[in-house]
């Protein structure tokens, strides 16, 4: 493998022997069970009802005996009930949409924005980035924690930041050539649509402006589309992994060898389980990743279960960080997509479908990949025999009013086609409401 320039923001820890990190999460785990324990009335009740405490936590195998923790326990205590600390002593309020428009609310203490801070360094150092780079940060601002992580993340490294935001490609375009950008940071497929803007405007990319990195996540992405991406606008391309429950961006990053995504271990402990058992896996077997936050004081999380299959590594990686790396995820073991940065649930597609007495409650949607990458959401949905009779001009008035509908809940593009009844196949047990077609790493 050829030597490339490597860049480390904290050796002290990113470098650190495994050994040696083994006991400062251990450390860090006692501490944080104790903290959550007493300061969040869930855990409080979870922990007693299991009969376990921080004092049962002697070494780091004692975590399979503590308690999971899901998604829909944040629903379930919306929007505060799972901080450790009053509204008062937080600096940030995040949230992310849910099945039902029922968010999931994370809080930043001003130590939560110090780890941010430092995690999102450790990200763009690994990248190659510096403080004498310009970043057009395109990930959206707002209660997506996006744009602010990776904002937060430049100015920890002093390089200059430009908060773009996302939309309005043709003007994002000038603005990367104007301003001398040399940093991408945004969703992998709107970096292609940054690319095909580009185009249409007779630019290109690789000749009319600096860009050289390009740091992209929040959903999932081919190798086959670095390799487009790389190639459209001329950057190196790098992925990053995180959740707005754990931290936001910054949970693990590529190093320039592209050997696996680099965890934070010191802040973030990383578990492979048994989706169906819960049991635990050993590294290097495919699983459910499992992450408890080992230094949050606004929302602690402890064994929260993310539904991402990955795999674990920890052979030695060239770049001499000693963490271990996650691989690209493989899929989720629910069944939440995410078209282009966008979370979509199945559900959230019936509930629309239902609201139209023209239209059978029988459906597929279907989700491919283009050849430029881009991913697309399809949903083909049986008309009922009297919208049928109705004839095409009936069939394409219901076809424009659903995918409006779609819009304002997804929002995001979907094709819709209203088809003949009993043309979708049935199924003696469970239907088959999601093809996935999109080619997966």
């Amino acid at each position: 493998m050829t030597d490339k320039k490597v860049l480390i923001w904290n050796r002290e820890f990113e470098t650190m022997s495994r050994s040696d990190l083994q006991k400062l999460q251990l450390e860090r785990l006692k501490e944080i069970v104790e903290w959550a324990t007493t300061h969040v009335p869930f855990y409080t009740e979870l922990y007693a009802n299991a009969g376990v405490s921080a004092d049962d936590v002697k070494s780091l195998e004692d975590i399979a005996r503590l308690p999971f923790t899901t998604k829909q326990d944040l629903r379930d205590n919306y929007p505060f009930g799972m901080f450790a600390v009053p509204l008062t002593e937080l600096r940030q309020i995040h949230a992310t949409s849910g099945t039902t428009g029922k968010m999931t609310v994370t809080g930043y203490t001003a130590k939560d924005l110090e780890v941010w801070g430092e995690t999102m360094a450790r990200v763009y150092t690994a990248a190659g980035a510096t403080h004498e780079d310009i970043v057009h940060n395109a990930y959206g601002y707002g209660l997506f924690t996006g744009g602010l992580g990776f904002h937060i993340g430049a100015e920890e490294i002093s390089a200059a930041v430009i908060p773009v935001s996302g939309g309005l490609s043709k003007r994002q375009i000038e603005i990367m050539r104007d301003f001398g950008s040399t940093v991408l940071t945004c969703t992998p497929s709107y970096a292609l649509v940054l690319a095909e803007e580009a185009k249409a405007m007779g630019m290109d990319v690789r000749k009319d402006t600096r860009l050289r990195i390009g740091i992209f996540g929040a959903e999932p992405w081919t190798e086959r589309m670095r390799l487009d991406i790389e190639e459209k606008l001329g950057v190196e391309a790098f992925d990053i992994y995180g959740l707005a429950e754990v931290i936001g961006p910054g949970v693990s990053v590529e190093c320039p060898y592209h050997t696996g995504l680099h965890i934070a271990e010191d802040h973030f402990y990383p578990e492979i389980i048994d989706p169906e058992s819960g049991e635990p896996l050993g590294y290097d077997q495919l699983g459910e990743l499992v992450f408890t936050t080992l230094t949050k004081e606004g929302l602690p999380l402890i064994r929260y279960r993310t539904r991402d299959r990955t795999i674990l590594r920890t052979d030695p990686c060239p770049c001499g960080r000693t963490m271990a790396r996650m691989e690209k995820v493989l899929g989720r073991t629910d069944d939440m997509l995410i078209i282009r940065g966008v979370n979509v649930f199945p559900s959230q597609v019936e509930h629309v479908l239902l609201e139209f007495n023209e239209l059978e409650p029988q459906y597929v949607i279907y989700t491919d990949r283009e050849k430029d990458s881009l991913d697309t959401l399809e949903v083909w949905v049986e008309a009922t025999q009297s919208l049928q009779d109705c004839g095409a001009a009936a069939i394409e008035g219901a076809t424009d009013k659903v995918k409006k509908a779609m819009q304002e809940t997804l929002y995001v593009s979907t094709v819709v086609k209203i088809v003949e009844p009993g043309s979708i196949q049935r199924s003696g047990g469970k239907a088959r409401r999601v093809v996935d077609r999109r080619e997966m790493p």
